[in-house]
């Protein structure tokens, strides 16, 4: 997939820039009796790295359908990191919200009657963030849709590297992209070393030498 994108964009070294982990290689025989659609997971925060590294999978996604007649799957992940799962849930025992899903399970909204004015700010500050993460993951359906590529969006809650692994392990992940462009990159160190599928991060540079 990279020696097309290499090929794409005539250059000759975006493989040692991009490849940031490696996974074990599957067979030959393996992959032909596979039959699983391809699924490209990216760590998206709408961050200009970010927003690169989901434009490069699309643009795989893309050529690896066209190349392989494949059905490949573009997921963009958003982790929240500092939202207070305890308070929230503490404050509307009533709502039944499901985290690490899809952020279209989320509702939009929070009820505005509340017991004292310390548990609507906390409430408020929640559905803040609810908004935000949904405009986030709002930003990244409608790139994929000038891709026409299939797309889903996860809005997960907790440690960034341990959402990730959560969701490559639950979707049976072919590649990781991240908005990284190195291997030391504290998120790729908390990956592991045996991280289940390839990391892919972005190119130092893509100028024309």
């Amino acid at each position: 997939m990279l020696m097309r994108l290499q090929d794409a964009i005539n250059r000759d070294d975006l493989i040692e820039q991009m490849l940031l982990h490696c996974n074990p290689i599957t067979s030959s025989a393996e992959q032909a009796q596979s039959t699983k659609p391809i699924n490209f997971i990216v760590g998206y925060n709408s961050s200009p790295n970010s927003h690169t590294a989901l434009d490069i999978s699309l643009l795989i996604a893309h050529q690896t359908r066209l190349a392989t007649k494949s059905h490949v799957i573009v997921q963009a992940v958003y982790v929240l990191e500092e939202y207070q799962t305890n308070d929230f849930f503490d404050v509307l025992p009533t709502q039944d919200f499901k985290t690490s899903e899809s952020f279209e399970q989320i509702p939009a909204y929070c009820p505005i009657s509340l017991p004292s004015k310390n548990v609507q700010t906390t409430v408020l500050t929640q559905t803040n963030k609810f908004a935000q993460a949904e405009r986030i993951l709002w930003q990244a359906r409608c790139l994929a849709d000038e891709w026409q590529s299939y797309f889903k969006a996860h809005l997960r809650f907790g440690c960034v590297a341990d959402e990730l692994e959560k969701v490559v392990a639950s979707e049976t992940a072919t590649v990781l992209f991240l908005g990284c462009k190195s291997a030391n990159h504290p998120i790729v160190q908390q990956l592991g070393s045996h991280f289940p599928c390839a990391i892919i991060g972005i190119p130092t540079s893509i100028d024309e030498e």
